[in-house]
């Protein structure tokens, strides 16, 4: 029998052995028959060792990968996160394992950057409220709902990786102020270069008329948006986070939100997810939510999952993926010696 590279993805992928999803990028595998995928058995919140079995790499939607996921990682070469965000991945754990850890790079950019326009709009003209006048019959309160355009008003973006860029291309054509941008990795100049301002988060909070989230949840990150900072939004303003739970404080969104401090918000990711019971959000009018999926596409997963898909081709071909998280376990004798082992090919050690 010739040699095969195995690929693994997680239950949620699957229901009843079959893609839950119309696209995931799994034709990328049809073109290469040294290369084979199989699902998980079921979905677990965390992966187990034996889920992984001998496969020589994983593709992961949304369960946590521990050490103990990888305590027996001899043939297992990457973690493949369907998306960008990597706080459910123990990274340095997978590193002492020798396996690598990365992300499908760019596949979300355009996707939550148009989910992030829609829901502006959707604040900004009540549509909500509005839909539930027509449900209500109460068309007569129709004054009361009078909307605001995003002509003349200020975006701040915090994080300004591939989504924020996205976000501000997107609404260049609506009239809007010069974006403010609060991201400390990059210099006035490279802000300023691509049309926008350059920021502390003070002043972003304080002059923006729309405060939205692109950072990753870092330890860094974590409760970056507290009470002093949502203190100092416009009662006009807006919060949306597309991002991660635990970067906004929760309980000073929702004080805020009690006292009419801020003008509403827009939440698709939660602290503790998945949230199976109703929002302690869903009180307010003026607050839109979803189950961390506003911006799940047919597109959306089709270009993640050929992204996925393709850096495990890669990496069954001795090329190493794009968006690689942890590039020093490259460096590692283990980690050298067990791709030598599985890939198809002789692998490439250099950059």
């Amino acid at each position: 029998m010739s040699k095969q590279f195995e690929v693994a993805l997680t239950g949620d992928f699957f229901s009843d052995g079959k893609p839950r999803y119309k696209q995931m990028g799994l034709s990328v595998f049809g073109e290469h028959p040294g290369v084979r995928y199989r699902p998980f058995d079921e979905h677990r919140p965390e992966i187990l060792p034996e889920q992984l079995g001998a496969a020589n790499g994983a593709v992961v939607l949304s369960p946590k990968v521990t050490a103990k996921s990888v305590s027996h990682a001899e043939n297992l070469l990457a973690i493949g996160r369907f998306g960008v965000g990597y706080d459910s991945v123990d990274v340095p754990a997978l590193t002492e394992a020798d396996v690598a850890l990365f992300i499908t790079v760019g596949a979300v950019d355009r996707p939550v950057a148009e989910a992030t326009v829609g829901w502006m709009i959707a604040l900004t003209h009540h549509v909500k409220a509005k839909d539930r006048l027509m449900r209500e019959g109460r068309w007569d309160e129709r004054s009361n709902y009078m909307g605001s355009e995003l002509r003349d008003r200020t975006l701040g973006i915090i994080g300004f990786g591939g989504i924020g860029r996205a976000l501000q291309r997107l609404l260049s054509g609506f009239g809007m102020n010069t974006p403010l941008v609060f991201d400390p990795f990059l210099t006035d100049e490279q802000v300023c270069g691509v049309g926008c301002r350059k920021a502390s988060l003070d002043e972003l909070m304080a002059e923006a008329d729309f405060v939205s989230i692109h950072c990753p949840l870092t330890p860094e990150t974590r409760g970056l948006i507290g009470d002093t900072q949502i203190r100092r939004m416009k009662s006009n303003a807006y919060l949306i986070n597309t991002a991660r739970g635990g970067i906004v404080d929760e309980d000073a969104l929702l004080a805020a939100l009690v006292e009419k401090r801020i003008a509403g918000a827009a939440l698709d990711c939660f602290v503790g997810e998945p949230v199976t019971t109703p929002s302690r959000f869903s009180q307010f009018e003026n607050v839109i939510l979803a189950p961390h999926c506003i911006a799940w596409t047919d597109e959306l997963f089709r270009d993640i999952g050929t992204v996925a898909c393709q850096g495990m081709i890669d990496l069954a071909y001795g090329r190493r993926p794009k968006g690689v998280v942890n590039p020093q376990v490259f460096d590692r004798p283990g980690f050298r010696k067990k791709w030598e082992r599985v890939a198809l090919q002789p692998p490439v050690f250099g950059p």
